[in-house]
């Protein structure tokens, strides 16, 4: 008995999106380790690597708030909203503190 191919079953539809970003050095231009990345709601966090870049993904779609927080710099915080299947940017340029 053979199945018909056409009642295989599909891949669900990605329902999520991500957000991509590197957090740099405004005065040099170099990227930032050990930055700690936060997003709201939901409270998940990261600590961006060695080339400064971090990510979230499997993110409802929705507006996120994402603070950056690392020692030595001014914290930053901008507003991202995520689409479905889509990646949005969050690139940060910090300052450092007096």
């Amino acid at each position: 008995m053979m199945l018909n191919s056409s009642c295989k079953e599909k891949d669900p539809p990605n329902m999520y999106g991500k957000i991509h970003g590197v957090v740099i050095d405004k005065e040099t231009g170099e990227s930032i380790a050990l930055a700690k990345v936060t997003l709201s709601p939901g409270g998940n966090n990261q600590i961006t690597g060695t080339d400064g870049r971090f990510e979230f993904i499997n993110l409802d779609p929705m507006q996120y708030t994402i603070t950056v927080d690392v020692a030595g710099y001014k914290p930053d915080l901008k507003t991202v909203t995520v689409l479905v299947d889509e990646i949005a940017p969050a690139n940060f340029l910090l300052t450092k503190k007096p």
